[in-house]
């Protein structure tokens, strides 16, 4: 006998649907937390929009955002905003269509390891920058406490200077997404317990100093 239109689905069925909704749910809400507390100037909703973009099968509109994320268009427009400045979301237009659609500049999660490399390389250059003014400023003068500043300064610069160092050698230019899997997959084990030991040693001397 053929089922009724009207017929409830199997429980069964609701419970997967279920299921899936909160796997989703727990996805967005993470993933929102993630995004929101590495990148300044973007909310939880714009890491929720990251999600949601990595979920989708294909680019989405504003509309599409504002339905799936059941909030305002303007919150979605500002965060939308922000992680373009990111570079973790792009901006796109197909021939003939009306509206702007977006999606991820790489795959998640390589175009959030990537933004987040350039992010720490801009801020150890405006903190080179921030020493240098300072230092600037500060000029020549004389006495214990302009002595004692240009030393915190000096030691600012230079600790900066080595992080900078550091991302020029192991990654040096890289923009846009990081592919961490690939990345590692070819960093000989050996190298691997090499920088373990330095850190360990020194995570160690901090302490002694300290």
């Amino acid at each position: 006998m053929p089922k009724r239109a009207l017929d409830p689905p199997p429980a069964a069925a609701v419970g997967r649907a279920h299921r899936v909704r909160l796997a989703k749910s727990a996805l967005l809400e993470g993933v929102g937390a993630e995004v929101a507390s590495s990148f300044p100037g973007i909310t939880r909703l714009g890491g929720q929009i990251v999600a949601a973009l990595y979920l989708a099968e294909a680019p989405q509109s504003m509309d599409q955002l504002t339905a799936e994320l059941g909030c305002a268009k303007s919150n979605i427009f500002g965060n939308i905003r922000g992680l373009e400045a990111a570079g973790i979301v792009e901006r796109r237009r197909e021939a003939g269509a009306r509206h702007d659609v977006f999606a991820l500049r790489g795959p998640y999660p390589d175009v959030i390891i990537g933004a987040y490399v350039a992010r720490l390389r801009r801020l150890v250059s405006v903190k080179v920058a921030l020493s240098d003014r300072a230092l600037e400023l500060l000029g020549d003068e004389r006495g214990k406490e302009a002595e004692a500043l240009r030393r915190k300064l000096t030691d600012l610069r230079r600790k900066y200077s080595l992080f900078g160092e550091v991302f020029a050698r192991v990654l040096p230019a890289i923009e846009g997404p990081i592919d961490l899997e690939a990345l590692l997959a070819r960093v000989p084990a050996s190298l691997f317990e090499a920088v373990a030991k330095l850190a360990r040693g020194a995570s160690l001397l901090t302490r002694v100093r300290g």
